[in-house]
Parts: structure tokens; sequence; C-alpha cells
């Protein structure tokens, strides 16, 4: 899920993005690192933010059709650590597949055009 927005996410990314940051690595030596400009750092921070606050339609344990991916991530997580500690007979994720969320939408853009 995360590999997935995170390759999208690359494919917009330009030259410019980059900043060259000249820095000291050991004793009495530099090196330089590359990182993101700020503007696009931040970018990426609320998308991840965007990210974990979409809705997906996967039941809840407890009650309701809808939630959150960090809802359900921590549902799973819960799940998984009770078939571990063996007070589940099964445990089948429930977390779909963004990347057929994302190219479904691709081909609607696609055939809306």
């Amino acid at each position: 899920m995360i590999d997935d927005y995170l390759i999208e996410r690359c494919h917009t990314l330009r030259k410019k993005d980059f900043v060259l940051v000249t820095d000291f690595m050991m004793h009495l030596k530099m090196g330089k690192k590359i990182h993101l400009c700020e503007f696009e750092a931040d970018s990426l921070a609320e998308g991840f933010n965007d990210l974990f606050d979409r809705m997906v339609d996967v039941a809840r344990i407890k009650h309701g059709n809808r939630q959150t991916i960090d809802t359900l991530i921590s549902e799973e997580a819960l799940l998984l650590a009770k078939y571990l500690r063996n007070e589940r007979k099964d445990w089948n994720p429930r977390i779909p597949s963004l990347r057929v969320e994302i190219e479904g939408k691709k081909r609607k853009k696609l055939t809306n055009t």
C-alpha cells in the first residue's frame, strides 16, 4: 500500500525537487547528501496522512461497514496478535489492494476523457 503510493509519487518528481546538502559525514570529512526540497517533503507527509485517512469498504470488528486505513491496520495487527497467541483458529488478512483501486480510477479517467 505504501509502496504503491511512493512509486506513484516518484513518477511526478523532477530534478528541481531535490536539494544537494554538504555535511560532515565522518571525522574531518565532508559528504554530500540529496534531500527532497522542503515543499516536496511537506507534501509527501501530507499525502501519507491523506492515504491513512482514506475510507475503505471493509467491515470493522465491532460495528460499521467502512473505516479508515489507519483503523484497518490497527485491527489487522490485533487479529494477527490473537492468532499468534492461539486465541483465534485462523487469520485471513482483510486489507484490500489499493493498487486495484488506483488502476480502476486511472481507467475511469481515461474512459471519461
